[in-house]
């Protein structure tokens, strides 16, 4: 008889959730094993979403991940080393040929259903997924990678744009789109709003998203189209600019509390919210001004600090003044634009001409006594400058204000709420780019990358499920935190890292004689364990009955 401990530790929490969803029998629907492969698309398809939200591995090294996992004495047929990237990259190419939109609105109601989704406002917003690579013969018929306004800050990298949209109740993805890597963010608004109508089945829905939803064209078919919307206007919209003006030329605004919250990062420090809610756009549009005492710290502090920088950059032009490409007064004046560029109308310089006399030799060869001179005017330059203090006090009279655009009906409060959810949508992407650690980058055919997306939507959704119903169960039986960090710190907003992290160390033992497994149990797993499957509402018998052969769809 030998002993044999397998990997599970956060895997069988995973599977109960995609069971939940109903997401092997989706795929089993829509990927059909229709070529009679060794293991069916769904099994595969599902494996890699498991893989993608416990550790994300390109595929050539997905098989080599399961070895931990997989291979027991019992499994015969679908084990570690069939899941090979031949077979995975084979399920991806059945995958993009699938109906994924209809598949897409199945999952998604699958989570409104189990979940009960509150789907009254939904936020939107798009990333960028970057790839590395030449990428020149490209399918026609997939998503196609291109050069375009790189939100990775990565211009040299050819990309796509990931679009997604969220719930506010628990921030849940319920949709997304891939579009072309240079595709403008301005241009996604109607249709994507057009998907959300039919997708919902009606209009009732607050649709919130960043300034790229604030043109003429995207408000006025919401509008007409009886939807509501919530956006940022851009700072160089006439109205906005208008009424930066007037604060700075002193007028008084009667500002309503609106409400205060506690800083996230300064303990016992409180940030408030003001609303002024008496402008109108030119389209008739409501506009609530809004002003927030911690940005209003962080415009200060980022003035200062640009205005600090500037004077160092200044102070380091001096003794380059009057040499190689600093002699000229146009060459200086081009060096002080660059030195205090973004804060020019704070900082004013002033450039000073000292000329001499110098008494220069005429003509070629060295001094004589017959040589003759003549008198030459030599200028050199010095700058000085000084802070701007009118302008800098006008500036600070608009510290943390900015307006928001909406057709609602809303209380000034509420429309700000609303919108402040829409950083969320960053922590979705944040987790896609880094926790999830998206790499199609991996795979050379556009194709099997526009399906890779698809499972990395799946897994955001599981993973904000996840998140969304331990937080939620927290707040409902009053527990403030979980100690289930590293050195048994304590979190109050546990996430997907900390709990996986948590599970790291839960193990499958099992006994076997020959082929046969005689005994199989689980180790690692702790009273907080339990703990925190009841909160994610995870029965005990997940782990309680594991069998070898567990992570097998089909069969389980």
């Amino acid at each position: 008889m030998d002993t044999k401990l397998k990997q599970v530790d956060v895997l069988p929490l995973v599977k109960y959730y995609i069971k939940e969803l109903g997401l092997h029998d989706l795929f089993d629907k829509y990927v059909p094993n229709n070529r009679n492969f060794e293991i069916k698309p769904a099994q595969v398809l599902c494996m890699m979403i498991m893989n993608i939200l416990v550790s994300a591995k390109p595929l050539y090294k997905v098989d080599e991940w399961l070895l931990d996992y997989l291979d027991g004495k019992a499994e015969h047929i679908d084990n570690a080393a069939k899941y090979n990237d031949d077979r995975l990259a084979r399920c991806l190419d059945e995958l993009f040929y699938a109906d994924r939109n209809s598949l897409m609105a199945e999952a998604s109601v699958a989570a409104i259903i189990v979940h009960e989704l509150v789907m009254k406002r939904i936020h939107n917003d798009s990333t960028t997924v970057s790839f590395a690579g030449a990428y020149i013969r490209q399918n026609p018929d997939a998503i196609q990678i291109k050069f375009g306004h790189n939100k990775d800050h990565r211009p040299d990298y050819k990309q796509i744009v990931f679009g997604l949209n969220i719930t506010e109740d628990g921030h849940v993805p319920i949709s997304y789109q891939v579009f072309n890597g240079n595709q403008a963010d301005v241009n996604t608004h109607i249709p994507n709003w057009e998907n959300l109508r039919e997708f919902l089945a009606t209009e009732d829905f607050v649709y919130t998203a960043d300034s790229k939803l604030c043109s003429e064209e995207n408000l006025w078919y919401i509008e007409k189209n009886d939807g509501q919307f919530i956006t940022i206007m851009p700072r160089n919209r006439k109205e906005a600019s208008s009424f930066r003006e007037r604060l700075q030329k002193g007028e008084t605004i009667d500002w309503q509390p609106a409400y205060a919250t506690e800083h996230s990062r300064k303990k016992g420090h409180l940030i408030t919210y003001q609303t002024y809610d008496e402008e109108r756009s030119w389209e008739g549009y409501r506009i609530v001004w809004i002003h927030s005492s911690s940005k209003e710290n962080q415009d200060r502090n980022t003035r200062e600090r640009q205005i600090s920088k500037a004077e160092e950059n200044l102070e380091q032009l001096l003794p380059k003044l009057n040499e190689y490409y600093l002699k000229s007064k146009e060459q200086i004046e081009k060096a002080i634009s660059e030195a205090r560029k973004g804060v020019a109308d704070f900082v004013d310089v002033e450039i000073l001409e000292n000329k001499t006399t110098q008494k220069v030799k005429v003509g070629p060869g060295r001094p004589g006594p017959n040589s003759k001179y003549e008198d030459k005017e030599l200028i050199t330059y010095h700058i000085q400058w000084c802070r701007n203090e009118t302008t800098i006090e006008q500036a600070s009279k608009t510290d943390g204000i900015f307006p928001l655009i909406t057709n609602t009906t809303l209380p000034a409060a509420d429309v700000l709420k609303t919108y402040k959810k829409q950083p969320f949508l960053e922590k979705r992407f944040y987790t896609k780019k880094s926790v999830l650690e998206v790499a199609p980058v991996f795979l050379e055919k556009n194709r099997r990358i526009e399906a890779m997306m698809f499972l990395y939507f799946i897994s955001l959704m599981i993973v904000s499920l996840i998140e969304r119903n331990i937080r939620r169960q927290m707040v409902e039986e009053h527990i403030e935190e979980l100690p289930i960090l590293p050195a048994r710190m304590k979190t109050k907003k546990p996430t997907w890292n900390n709990i996986r992290y948590f599970f790291r160390n839960v193990h499958l033992a099992l006994i076997i004689d020959g082929d046969r497994v005689l005994q199989s149990t689980v180790k690692g797993v702790t009273e907080l364990h339990y703990r925190l499957l009841k909160l994610l509402k995870v029965p005990p018998s997940a782990y309680d009955n594991l069998q070898d052969g567990w992570w097998n769809f089909e069969f389980q």
